[in-house]
């Protein structure tokens, strides 16, 4: 039976303590040990935090206020379709509109409010200043308000159409159709008359704007009474030169035959024209029926409280986030001790990979500075 050397017990002597070196690490931290290390570095894990959430909750009394206006209101909708009740109800309580026009939709009404058209229109309206003093103008433009700057006239509307579409919340509940539209300002005054003028500018893109096929029936039918009404005047000016110029046409049988034939004319043309007439009055009636009409609910009215910013939120999301941060970087540097402790090579590895790190990063620093040129 050989003997092993003695180089190789001293090779293998080095391995074994290294094994036990890297499985005492490599050991799951105790319930204990996890509570020593928080203790060790309490001043990190409580007082980083807490100190944090103050400055966090200081400053936050230093951000200037920010109130939310709201307003609802909701469209009228009209179904394309005719669907039993109880397949309507069914599908309301799902969320599935059957039957409505997209372009009655609730969503349909969000998107408007949003566009470029009513929020440039909105921007350039005047509303009371809240800032103004004794002597100073009363009234304003929303984009003087907001204090929106550009290159030029242009570039400062399409800067405060951004800024304001950031300020706007909308929000389309499908079911009940209620359309819920909140304006963020510095001023609770200028948040209420910005939401309610919005909505005003909806409604009247919805009643001016708006193409409808009543509408366009309406238009259809007006042009063609007054051409039926030329062609009823024409027919019984016909008539009337024919009894001027034919006294005694009941004489003559292709006179007789000619009053015939100008009386049915006549009588068509004033049949075409009262059917028009007819169809004329129901296009009027309809396309004011057919016109979508909104309906507030609760307007906009200046809000008593602001909505940002909220200091004990604002300190207890810093909190939070700082103490997950604590409590990793304890845990990180009790590891690091642990490895330190034990003097395990992957930690020897780490540290003489680091100076090295610093030390060309020194080399790279010192070379840039010599290579800079002479001013």
């Amino acid at each position: 039976m050989s003997t092993p050397a003695p180089e190789t017990l001293q090779e293998a002597a080095p391995q074994a303590g290294t094994v036990r070196a890297s499985a005492s690490v490599d050991e799951d931290l105790t319930l204990v040990g996890a509570l020593n290390a928080l203790l060790r570095r309490w001043r990190l894990v409580f007082g980083l935090p807490i100190l944090l959430a103050l400055l966090t909750l200081g400053g936050s009394f230093l951000l200037p206020p920010t109130y939310t206006a709201t307003t609802t209101f909701v469209p009228e909708t009209r179904g394309q379709t005719r669907l039993p009740s109880g397949i309507a109800g069914l599908a309301g309580q799902l969320g599935v509109p059957l039957g409505v026009e997209p372009s009655q939709s609730p969503q349909f009404y969000g998107d408007v409010v949003r566009s470029r058209a009513l929020l440039e229109r909105a921007l350039l309206s005047r509303y009371p200043d809240p800032r103004a003093r004794n002597g100073a103008p009363d009234s304003t433009t929303l984009l003087r308000a907001l204090r929106v700057t550009g290159r030029s006239p242009a570039d400062s509307l399409a800067r405060g159409v951004k800024r304001l579409n950031q300020l706007i919340s909308v929000r389309a509940d499908v079911q009940t159709s209620i359309v819920r539209v909140s304006v963020d300002a510095r001023y609770p005054a200028l948040a209420a008359a910005v939401a309610n003028r919005l909505i005003e500018y909806l409604n009247e893109f919805n009643t001016q704007h708006r193409q409808s096929q009543a509408r366009e029936r309406r238009k259809f039918t007006e042009q063609r009474v007054a051409a039926a009404d030329s062609e009823l005047r024409r027919a019984e000016e016909a008539v009337r030169t024919f009894y001027e110029r034919n006294r005694g046409w009941q004489q003559a049988p292709e006179l007789v035959f000619e009053e015939g034939r100008l009386r049915r004319q006549v009588d068509v043309s004033k049949e075409v024209y009262l059917t028009l007439k007819r169809e004329h009055e129901t296009a009027r009636i309809e396309e004011v029926n057919d016109t979508p009409v909104i309906t507030v609910i609760d307007p906009a009215v200046p809000p008593q409280r602001k909505s940002q910013p909220q200091p004990a939120l604002f300190g207890a999301v810093a909190f939070l986030f700082t103490g997950v941060f604590a409590l990793f970087w304890a845990f990180g540097a009790e590891h690091i001790s642990r490895l330190r402790r034990t003097d395990d090579l992957e930690y020897r590895e780490m540290v003489s990979l680091l100076r090295r790190l610093r030390r060309e990063a020194r080399q790279m620093l010192s070379r840039g500075i010599r290579r800079r040129p002479e001013v």
